[in-house]
């Protein structure tokens, strides 16, 4: 399995922006697609964003769309999400994955089973204050 730590969580008022960092130790970062879901308090988890392995593809849920960017830097084993014009509705843990195959991964964000996502991050938790 990958491990993934995420970081970068915190308090923000509606309006702010965060950016939160997923680093590994893979040594074959670069072979995974990446993504985070988030997951709100009494709610589903939920996807928010992928990224293909290059990082040259992107999918995002219409929810942060145009808000949030998804990127990464393989030099440094790292991913980012770019949150600008956070909503209170934004407040959730965010969780990083990890997937080798990023049509599977985009077919399970969509259709909601995240089974088949083997590598998690523990979540860093974001507040957007109203």
């Amino acid at each position: 399995q990958v491990q993934l730590v995420e970081s970068g969580g915190g308090v923000v008022q509606a309006g702010g922006s965060l950016t939160l960092s997923c680093t590994s130790s893979e040594r074959t970062f670069s072979r995974y697609c990446m993504g985070w879901f988030r997951q709100s308090p009494g709610k589903e988890r939920e996807f928010v964003a992928a990224l293909t392995m290059s990082g040259g593809g992107t999918y995002y849920t219409d929810s942060v769309k145009g808000r949030f960017t998804i990127s990464r830097d393989n030099a440094k084993n790292t991913m980012y999400l770019q949150m600008n014009s956070l909503k209170p509705e934004d407040t959730a843990v965010y969780y990083c994955t990890a997937d080798v195959n990023y049509n599977d991964y985009i077919s399970s964000a969509v259709s909601g089973d995240y089974s088949r996502i083997n590598n998690w991050g523990k979540g860093t938790l974001v507040t957007v204050s109203s």
